[in-house]
This record gives C-alpha cells, sequence and structure tokens, in this order.
C-alpha cells in the first residue's frame, strides 16, 4: 500500500490512533466527499499497562509501540504528510517521558504524532462516531471507554455540545482492581464503586434529560456487545441485562486462565473485566437502559476532520447517493432530469398534505428523499433492464449508505420499486398519503421524461382532492407528444387498480 499513484495524494488519506490498549491504522478513499475504507490494521500494544511508578513508560512499552509504528510506517510509505494524521492519547497524556516517545515514534512512523487532549479526543470521537450514524435531529450521548480514559459526548448532528475526559479505563481499571487475574464479587465491587466515584462529577451532566440515544463506540463497548451477541442478547445493542448475565459469567469462571466465552478475543481477555466494571458503573450512574454500539471510532474522526474544511452544510446523503449511481454507472443527465421534474410535480402536490405546522419538516424530508428516489431509479439497469425497478429496490434496501437510516432507505427502496409498472403488487401503505404523492410524481416525472429529455412543462397543471389526483395538459400536447399522452392513458389504469384516481385532461 502507498500513495505514489497518480491522484493518491488527493484521494487516499491515512489515520493512526495510538491507543492505550491497542495502536490503529486506518486508510481511506475520499469518494464524493466520503471515506471509503482501503486499509485497516491494529495491534495490541496496551502501553496503558506498563506506566511505572513515576509515570514513565517502560522501555519494553516503547520498544513494543515502536516496532508496530514501524509496522505502520511500512505501509505508509509514500504517502504526503498533509494525508497522514497520528494522535496519541491518554497513556501518552500521562507519561513523564512522552517526548522521548514522541521523537522516536516520529521516526518509526515517518509522520508527526500528535499528543492529543481529552476534549480534542472526545471531539474526534464524535466526529467520527456521527459521521458513520444515519442523520437525524436527535441529540445523542456518546460514551467511550479506553484503555486509560474514558470520554462522554453529547451533540448533535456533526456538532458537540458538552464534553469530558476522565482518567477511568479498561487497562487501568484492570491492572488496579483485577490484576492478580481473580474475578471476585469483591474485586467486581471495588471496581464498580471507584468508577462511579470518578463519574459521579459528571452524572448530572449527562442524564438522559440532556440526549435521546445513547451510543458506546470502540474498545470495551464494542468488546462487550460481541459477546453479548454471540449469547444471544441481540446485535450492536449492550442491556443492563446482559451486562448482569456477563459479570455472572465472569465471576463463575473466578480467573482470566479459565475465561471461554464466545466473541471474546483473546488480545481483550485481560482487559475485559476493567471494561465491564466502568461499563457497568456507567450504565448505574446514568440509569441507562440500553447502549446502542456506533461503527465510528477515533481514527474516523481524524479521517473526516482532515476534509472537514468547507464541508459543513454537506448533506451525507447527498454524496451518498451520488457514489451509489456512480457505482452502478446510471446515466447522470437522465437521473438529474427526473429528479427535477418529479420534484415540481411534488410541490404542486405539497398544498394538499394534510400536516400539522409543527409537522412541516417531514415534508421538506420526503422531498429530499423523492429526490435521491428518482436520482437513483434507474440504478437496477446495471443488473438486467428486465424488472430493473426489483433489481434496483434490492440494492437500496440492501446497502448501506452513510448518512441514511435504514428506514430510509427503505423508503427509497419502494419508490424505485414502483416507479413504474403495476401498483397492486407494491407492499407499501396506500393510506400514506405523503409516500402517494412521492410515488405519483415519481411515475409522472419517468413518464415524461421517457425521450431521455429534460421535457418542456409549461401551462401544465397538477392539483389533488381527497383520493384523486388531476393532471390538466395544454391542448397541443396530444398532437405534439402521441407516445407520452398513451403513457399516461396506461398510468390512469394503473391507479384504477388502488383506491387512488388519477384524471388526465386536455382543455377543448
Amino acid at each position: 500500500m502507498n500513495a505514489t499513484h497518480p491522484n493518491a495524494s488527493e484521494t487516499l488519506l491515512a489515520a493512526v490512533d495510538l491507543g492505550s490498549n491497542s495502536f490503529r491504522l486506518e486508510i481511506g478513499r475520499i469518494e464524493h466527499g466520503q471515506i471509503q475504507r482501503v486499509d485497516y490494521l491494529k495491534e495490541a500494544v496496551r502501553q496503558g499497562g506498563d506506566l511505572d511508578e513515576d509515570r514513565n513508560l517502560t522501555q519494553d512499552a516503547i520498544d513494543r509501540g515502536l516496532k508496530c509504528l514501524a509496522r505502520f510506517g511500512e505501509t505508509l510509505k509514500g504517502f504526503p504528510p498533509h494525508c497522514v494524521r497520528a494522535v496519541a492519547t491518554q497513556t501518552l497524556r500521562e507519561a513523564k517521558n512522552r517526548d522521548v516517545f514522541i521523537k522516536q515514534a516520529k521516526k518509526a512512523l515517518g509522520y508527526d504524532v500528535e499528543v492529543i487532549s481529552g476534549v480534542e479526543e472526545a471531539r474526534l470521537i464524535y466526529q467520527g462516531v456521527s459521521r458513520l450514524l444515519p442523520q437525524s435531529n436527535e441529540k445523542r450521548l456518546v460514551i467511550d471507554i479506553g484503555g486509560r480514559s474514558t470520554e462522554f459526548i453529547i451533540g448533535q448532528h456533526f456538532n458537540t455540545e458538552t464534553t469530558d475526559s476522565l482518567r477511568v479505563g479498561s487497562v487501568a481499571w484492570s491492572l488496579k482492581y483485577f490484576a492478580d487475574g481473580q474475578f471476585s464479587e469483591r474485586n467486581f465491587q471495588r471496581a464498580e464503586i471507584a468508577a462511579e466515584s470518578f463519574l459521579d462529577m459528571v452524572a448530572e451532566t449527562y442524564q438522559h434529560k440532556h440526549w435521546d440515544i445513547a451510543y458506546g463506540a470502540s474498545g470495551t463497548v464494542g468488546a462487550v456487545a460481541d459477546i453479548l451477541s454471540y449469547a444471544g442478547f441481540g446485535e450492536d445493542v449492550v442491556t443492563q441485562e446482559g451486562l448482569t448475565w456477563l459479570r455472572h459469567q465472569l465471576i463463575k469462571a473466578k480467573h482470566v486462565s479459565n475465561l471461554e466465552l464466545g466473541g471474546l478475543k483473546e488480545e481483550r481477555k485481560a482487559v475485559i473485566a476493567g471494561g465491564l466494571s466502568i461499563l457497568i458503573a456507567v450504565f448505574d450512574i446514568l440509569k441507562l437502559d440500553t447502549l446502542v454500539v456506533a461503527k465510528g471510532a477515533l481514527r474516523h474522526g481524524l479521517l473526516y476532520d482532515m476534509i472537514a474544511e468547507d464541508d459543513a452544510t454537506e448533506d451525507l446523503r447527498d454524496a451518498s447517493i451520488h457514489r451509489l449511481t456512480t457505482r452502478f454507472g446510471a446515466n447522470k443527465t437522465q437521473a438529474g432530469n427526473v429528479s427535477k421534474v418529479a420534484l415540481r410535480f411534488f410541490d404542486l402536490l405539497s398544498p394538499s398534505l394534510n400536516v400539522p405546522d409543527e409537522d412541516a419538516h417531514e415534508v421538506i424530508k420526503h422531498r429530499q428523499i423523492l429526490g435521491w428516489a428518482a436520482y437513483s431509479h434507474e440504478i437496477g439497469c446495471a443488473i438486467s433492464h428486465s424488472e430493473s425497478q426489483r433489481h434496483g429496490a434490492y440494492i437500496l434496501d440492501n446497502t448501506e449508505l452513510m448518512g441514511f437510516a435504514q428506514s430510509e432507505l427503505h423508503r427509497l427502496s419502494l419508490l424505485v420499486l414502483g416507479h413504474y409498472g403495476k401498483l397492486r403488487k407494491l407492499e407499501a401503505d396506500f393510506e400514506d398519503e405523503i409516500f402517494i404523492c412521492q410515488l405519483l410524481a415519481l411515475r409522472l416525472a419517468v413518464i415524461f421524461c421517457h425521450s431521455r429529455n429534460m421535457p418542456v412543462l409549461k401551462n401544465l397543471q397538477l392539483a389533488r382532492e381527497h383520493h384523486g389526483f388531476f393532471l390538466s395538459l395544454p391542448s397541443a400536447w396530444q398532437k405534439a407528444f402521441p407516445q407520452t399522452c398513451y403513457l399516461l392513458e396506461e398510468e390512469v389504469l394503473a391507479w384504477q387498480k388502488t383506491n387512488w384516481t388519477l384524471v388526465v385532461s386536455t382543455p377543448d
């Protein structure tokens, strides 16, 4: 892997996270404002366990770190300096001899290494988490239990509102309260009480009244979630019930050497008890029932930070749809034409929607969804022109598009599935007036753009009354556009088989 090929310096970025437990390297390619993974390396260096009594990194810890960074450096050979960012967190923040290590680390890696503050670490974690979550207006609590620190962040969209970094982590707690590898009730009680004493100082700030959904990032949360998923507690979620069960399993095992749990990686065994005790304390202090596992992490925040200079207002979903249509070779001119026409039709119908003023944002949201559906309506043609709408719908229902919630992707899928052909077989809610208006607008746009040119829509009128749509065409249309008129006649018949009607008229 190198960045010496043409344009690589413009498209490849690398983030190196020197964590207390593991060092990680993430390499990504910039595609339409998004980061797509190219390579990922991780090594359990565990420097956080090798600070001596004077808070200096031991020589063994330094050597392990430098060897790992040298391997990372070999992978990064040829990357321009402005395309690589390496940061160190709590262990190096604490180490008195950090400057000695950083100097050697720069030489081993071939790039500068920054020691970032706890607040900056929290900001970058949130940036990474928020970029990989569906976009919404929800206020998010993000918790990241690392090796020697735990970060708490409340944010909305891509912006952090409150951040805290506490010196409590899985490596430090495992060394202090489970140093002999003994998993006893007493050890857990001591570890949990000690963690709660740290968490007390931020407990009020992060109570549920300040956020909508709680997410857990990286490290301990991911490891615990993997174990609980393997045990049947559900995927990508940590619950109070699951934590109680896992705590019991560790005490039952009595010693780390006896620990055999599905989903638990070997490198995580030595620090699982410390991390679990902190997580239990977090649940107790904040009175959590559920913690959703987030895919983003510090390293993702680093990558997005490198490209975020002027992108604060960019909607990730636009970039996702653009990338998807590029991947499947959709004709961008036709996609743009259909999208513009569909949105025009939807705007004509919007005044008829029975939406309270306080929910007006829903109309705006669904207008966006219609635009994306129209732009991607032909992606299924890359698989087969025969029933391409089914292929396109399948792609949208089974892909991961950054920024989109699953419900939004399913809506896109239904619209693409229904953009032409029979309506009866469409498994959708035909009482959902917003969806029906979206669907009609898209189907009409496909018809009017059938010649693959931008149609002239002057003097065309579209209105709705109850369950009826009324399309009025200029008198000259029948003669000038016979194919369009024929397709509209077929569309009228299609709607007759639903609880909605379409009437097309031409003034005398």
